[in-house]
């Protein structure tokens, strides 16, 4: 009698343990994607920037400043700080004297120092003849990529000037991918705004 009782008890658990798993499996549970933190952007809102100090001025972000950077034997070089984001445009000038070609050399050898994180290299020629104003802009893809925009800007006689975009941090530019579309319109804004000073 006894063997029959634990029969049915053991019967009784098993029943349990299998409607608890018909019942665990119906639930419409999926896992959720990794998310990122939202990103308040702020409003677009440009200025002048404009110094005595600088043979060239521009419009930048109203939450963006400048700052000279003190290179030997260097003149004419800025960081632009996006304080917001983390992030600075370094642009750096060279006055041409019959170096254009080197000049432009060593923006590619630049460039192709960032091909092994890249996942493609979008290049675009920007040309304004009324300022005097022609270059390249370069959107360098890929989640590593140390800088993911970078440009040139010559008049072709006495001008040079070359801006790279960097975080302050390791990036993870899928993750940043609103804030990099953004600064990058910024810095199209720049560029279409960009002119030598007489």
């Amino acid at each position: 009698m006894k063997n029959k009782i634990i029969d049915h008890r053991i019967f009784l658990v098993f029943l349990v343990f299998v409607a608890l798993f018909f019942t665990a499996c119906n639930n419409d549970y999926q896992p959720k994607p990794r998310a990122y933190f939202r990103i308040n952007m702020p409003e677009k809102d440009y200025k002048l920037a404009k110094t005595d100090d600088l043979p060239y001025f521009f419009h930048l972000p109203a939450y963006a400043h400048i700052k000279p950077i003190i290179q030997h034997n260097e003149k004419h070089w800025i960081n632009i700080q996006y304080p917001a984001f983390d992030a600075q445009l370094h642009i750096s000038y060279k006055a041409i004297n019959n170096n254009l070609d080197t000049l432009l050399n060593d923006m590619h050898k630049m460039m192709s120092k960032h091909i092994p994180k890249a996942n493609a290299i979008n290049e675009q020629m920007y040309l304004n003849d009324d300022r005097k104003v022609y270059g390249m802009t370069y959107e360098i893809k890929g989640s590593e990529a140390a800088s993911p925009f970078q440009f040139y800007l010559t008049d072709s006689i006495h001008h040079f000037v070359r801006g790279a975009l960097y975080f302050n941090f390791s990036p993870n530019n899928d993750s940043l991918k609103p804030i990099i579309e953004r600064l990058e319109e910024d810095v199209q804004v720049l560029i279409e705004t960009f002119q030598w000073e007489e």
